[in-house]
C-alpha cells in the first residue's frame, strides 16, 4: 500500500461569528435569528441555558449563574465576535454588568448584546422619549421591566401585559391574537411601542404593526438581531422586519 500525506488548504478568511445563549424553554429566538441572517455570511452558534420557572427575579438571577459555563461551551477555546444573551427580563434582573463579566470570563474578546441594552440603543436611534410597553410576563415581572425603562429615562405612556408565569407558555401565544391585541394598544402619547420577551412570536408581524400604528415598533428579538449585526458590520439589506434595520 502506498501512503500519501496531503497538506490541507485552509480558508484564509472566516465569517464573523455570533454565539447565542438561548433559554432552554424559548421556542422563538433561534428561529427569529435564522430568519433574518440565513442569507448572510455569518457563522451562527447556539447554546441553551437552563431556565427556572415560574419566571421571577430570583429564578432569573439563579439562571444567570451558569452564563460563563454556557458561553464557554460555544466553540470551546475559539473566539466569538458577538455573544448574545437571549433574555430580556433576565438581563434586567441580573444586571448588564453582571452578565458581561460572566461572558467575558469565557470569551474575553467578544462583544455582548442583550435584549434590554439593544432595545435602549434602538429606541435612542429613533430619538424616542415616550414608549408604550407590552410584556407577556406576570404582573410583578412586568412592573420590573417597566421600572427599568423608566429608570433609564423613558416616559412610559401605557403598559399592557399577559400575566404568563412560565417561559415555555410564552412561545405558544397565537400570532394573530398578538397582532389584534397590539394593533389596539394605546399609542396616542407614545413615540414607539416596545414588545418585551425573546420567546414571544412577534418578529414577523412588526412590519404590519408599524403600518397599522404608524409608529416604530421594536421587539426584544428584533433589537437583539439588529444590534448583533451592527456589532459585526453586517446590518445591510435586511427588509421585512421593521424600520429599525433601515434607519441610518
Amino acid at each position: 500500500m502506498k501512503l500519501n500525506k496531503i497538506k490541507p488548504q485552509f480558508i484564509k478568511n472566516s465569517n464573523p461569528r455570533i454565539g447565542l445563549i438561548a433559554l432552554a424553554t424559548d421556542f422563538m429566538i433561534e428561529r427569529d435569528f435564522i430568519n433574518v441572517i440565513k442569507n448572510k455570511d455569518i457563522d451562527f452558534f447556539v447554546n441553551r441555558i437552563e431556565c427556572y420557572n415560574p419566571l421571577t427575579k430570583e429564578n432569573l438571577i439563579k439562571m444567570s449563574e451558569k452564563v460563563t459555563e454556557v458561553t464557554n461551551n460555544i466553540l470551546p477555546n475559539e473566539d466569538i465576535d458577538c455573544v448574545v444573551y437571549g433574555c430580556t427580563s433576565g438581563t434586567i434582573a441580573a444586571g448588564y454588568e453582571s452578565i458581561e463579566k460572566k461572558v467575558k470570563a469565557a470569551k474575553p474578546k467578544a462583544k455582548l448584546t442583550t435584549p434590554s441594552s439593544a432595545a435602549i440603543k434602538a429606541l435612542k436611534k429613533f430619538d424616542v422619549k415616550k414608549i408604550a410597553i407590552f410584556t407577556p410576563y406576570s404582573k410583578k415581572l412586568n412592573d420590573e421591566v417597566v421600572s427599568y425603562f423608566s429608570n433609564v429615562g423613558f416616559e412610559i405612556t401605557s403598559n399592557s401585559y399577559l400575566d404568563i408565569k412560565a417561559d415555555y407558555d410564552i412561545g405558544k401565544v397565537e400570532q394573530e391574537f398578538l397582532y389584534d391585541t397590539l394593533s389596539n394598544i394605546e399609542m396616542n402619547d407614545a413615540d414607539a411601542l416596545f414588545i418585551s420577551c425573546t420567546a414571544l412570536p412577534v418578529l414577523n408581524i412588526i412590519d404590519k404593526l408599524e403600518k397599522k400604528l404608524k409608529k416604530p415598533v421594536l421587539s426584544s428579538n428584533q433589537a437583539l438581531i439588529w444590534d448583533s449585526l451592527e456589532s459585526i458590520g453586517k446590518n445591510n439589506s435586511v427588509t421585512g422586519f421593521g424600520r429599525l434595520f433601515n434607519i441610518n
